[in-house]
Order: structure tokens, then C-alpha cells, then sequence
């Protein structure tokens, strides 16, 4: 038991290195545009998005119950610690090497390749012991890999590329009238006016980005930890604990469900934070300097309608990219200005990032668990 106890509380502390990880790894998504028009300062825009990532975090579980039970058959395959642990490092390699290199590749895809392919291993290459599709009337109502990661991928980025570009061409069009009037209305059309008010309104948007980030992020790691409590408990592992450690056992019901954890919500939200504040700045510098040039009007169009899709998926339990919806946002909002302004080889190497992201991190965390397996340890 001491041994099975000591791998659970290992699985939580790499959860929480992971998160830690996404909080400053995902920090650009939210605070680069905002310190790439100078609203605020790189150490203004960290402290909002923690103090919003934080918010965030603790609002909803629906992301959270999605990796803890909607993309893994647990009745074909156990997944033991060594599994989660596995999962997560593949994750936590491939975040830091797309962060060194300033890369902005999604930390949510990257978890979700990890836990498939370390199950997948687990199973001895049973491909049913993933969900692909299950239930539901509609696609959103459902659960599996298909329609909570793999539509979703493709759509969301899509959705913040199209909206991005309508509230940027609302936005031209509506300046533009304005500056083409006279008197008190064409006061509000002159570059000055339009850059102060959009300055002001790029507080509400970047805080509903960290807001966003936070919802849905945070959550995924939450679903880890309840996932590995939930294994730990049916083993038996939790029986006969002390009283003062009856919060860590947590029971699924008929349906493969369970609650997460008022403690495992604050834990998880204040890890993302401290990694938040730690800031991101490598790719900070690939959103908001090199992808497009961006003046505070264009922030705001990008940051609303990246935070409407991210938050919209949350509310669904859909696990979806906060970074490939805010680049896919930029890139919309540039768009709406000429095709020109956005720079296509910067775009050409994230899109590369994203398309290796779950197959590179499933493959690492398969490695990694058929290792240990070869080594009796799993």
C-alpha cells in the first residue's frame, strides 16, 4: 500500500509540474496581444492573466470530467499511475521543447495525445481501450476522442479565424464611417480617440482570454488527478486511511462519472496561476510580434473572439486549444486588413507544431510505458 499510496501522490505532483508548465507555456495566449500593443507591460499582463487564469479555473468541471472519463474505455484498460505518470511526461517533453524553440503549440492536445498513447500501451495496443465516439444525439453531446478533441480541433481554430476576421471588418467598417463624418462623430473616427477607447475595452477582452484559458485548461489537469484518485480508490489503496485523508478517495458512479474535488480545483488553480506569473516570453514574442503587427483595435477583436469559442467549448466539456484559437484569431483579424500583413512562414511553423503535437506526445508516452513494462514496472 505504502508503494501504491507514494505512485498516487507522484501522479499529482507531475500533474501539478504540468500544470505549472501550461500556466507559463499558455500565458502568451492571453497576454501577448495585449503587451504587443502596449496597453500594458509584460509584468501588468502576467499579474491580470494569473489573477484570471485563477478565476477561470474555478468555474465549471465539464473539461475536467471529459479526461477523466470521456476519452479512456476504463473498463478494457486500468490506468495505474504509471500510466497517468507516463501521459504527463510525454506532455510536459513536448511543452518544453515547443517553448524553447517559441513555438505556440497547444498544451491541451498534448495531454490528450499523452493519456492515449500511454493507455493505448497500457492495453498491449487494444485501439478500443480509447473512446472514439459514444452517446449522445448531437456530436457536442457525446463523448470520445472524435467529436471532444479531433472535430474540435479543426472547427474551433476555424470558428476564431472567421470570427476574428468579421469583428475586425465590423470594426474597420464602422471607423471608417465614422472618420468619414464631421462634426462630434468624426472625433470618434480620429486614431488617437479609437486607440485610447480600444486600449481601455483590450482590459475586458484580455481578461475574458485569461478567464477562457483558465476554464478550460486548468481543468484538464483536474481530470488527471481525479482519474488517479478514482483508480487508486477502486484498488483499494485508499483503504484504511486515517481520517484526516478521506478527501483523497474518490468514488465513480454507474456511469463511469464522478465529482472533482473542491481541493483539487484550488490546487490545480493556484498552480496554473504561479506558472502564469512566471510568464512565457519566448512565445509571447511569436503571437504578438511576428505573427501579425498589432494595434489595440485589432487586440480586441482578436481576444473576444478567441475567448468566445474557448468559452463556449468549456461549457460543452469540449477540451479545445486556447493557443490555436487566439493564433487562429490574429491571423483572422490580420486577414481582414490584406493577406499581406500576416507572416505566413511564422504561421507554417505553428501549424506544423500542431499537427505533431498529439501524434509526437502519444508516441512518447506509449515509449515510456512499454519501458516499464519491459522492466516489470508497469
Amino acid at each position: 500500500m505504502t508503494v501504491s499510496l507514494s505512485l498516487v501522490l507522484l501522479v499529482i505532483l507531475v500533474a501539478l509540474v504540468f500544470e505549472y508548465i501550461n500556466g507559463f507555456h499558455d500565458t502568451a495566449n492571453s497576454i501577448a496581444t495585449v503587451v504587443a500593443t502596449k496597453v500594458l507591460s509584460p509584468g501588468q499582463a502576467v499579474a491580470l492573466a494569473a489573477f484570471t487564469n485563477l478565476i477561470g479555473a474555478l468555474w465549471g468541471t465539464a473539461v475536467a470530467k471529459t479526461i477523466a472519463s470521456g476519452l479512456i474505455d476504463l473498463g478494457i484498460v486500468a490506468v495505474t499511475p504509471q500510466v497517468l505518470i507516463c501521459a504527463l511526461l510525454g506532455a510536459v517533453i513536448w511543452d518544453l521543447i515547443t517553448w524553447w524553440w517559441g513555438l505556440p503549440s497547444s498544451s491541451s492536445h498534448a495531454l490528450v495525445g499523452g493519456l492515449c498513447g500511454a493507455a493505448l500501451a497500457a492495453a498491449q495496443n487494444n485501439w478500443s481501450s480509447i473512446i472514439w465516439w459514444q452517446g449522445g444525439e448531437h456530436w457536442w453531446q457525446g463523448k470520445g476522442l472524435l467529436p471532444k478533441v479531433v472535430l474540435p480541433m479543426f472547427s474551433s481554430p476555424l470558428l476564431g479565424f472567421v470570427l476574428g476576421f468579421v469583428m475586425m471588418g465590423a470594426l474597420f467598417a464602422i471607423t471608417s464611417w465614422l472618420g468619414s463624418r464631421s462634426g462630434v462623430l468624426q472625433k470618434f473616427g480620429r486614431p488617437r480617440f479609437l486607440n485610447g477607447f480600444f486600449g481601455k475595452m483590450q482590459m475586458i477582452s484580455a481578461s475574458a482570454m485569461g478567464l477562457s484559458h483558465g476554464m478550460n485548461d486548468a481543468q484538464k489537469t483536474m481530470g488527471i488527478i481525479a482519474l488517479a484518485l478514482v483508480g487508486a480508490t477502486s484498488a483499494g489503496t485508499m483503504d484504511g486511511l486515517p481520517d484526516w485523508l478521506s478527501f483523497l478517495r474518490i468514488e465513480e458512479d454507474a456511469n463511469q462519472q464522478f465529482p472533482i474535488a473542491l481541493w483539487i480545483k484550488v490546487l490545480c488553480a493556484v498552480t496554473m496561476a504561479a506558472g502564469t506569473a512566471m510568464g512565457g516570453w519566448r512565445i509571447i514574442r511569436t503571437l504578438g510580434h511576428k505573427l501579425v503587427k498589432l494595434h489595440p483595435v485589432n487586440g480586441v477583436a482578436a481576444e473576444t473572439a478567441s475567448a468566445s469559442v474557448i468559452i463556449a467549448a468549456s461549457h460543452f466539456g469540449i477540451p479545445v486549444s486556447t493557443t490555436h484559437n487566439i493564433s487562429a484569431a490574429i491571423m483572422g483579424v490580420g486577414a481582414a486588413k490584406r493577406l499581406s500583413a500576416i507572416r505566413w512562414t511564422v504561421v507554417e511553423r505553428m501549424v506544423w507544431a500542431w499537427i505533431l503535437t498529439i501524434p509526437i506526445t502519444g508516441l512518447l508516452a506509449w515509449l515510456m510505458v512499454r519501458l516499464l513494462q519491459v522492466f516489470g514496472l508497469a
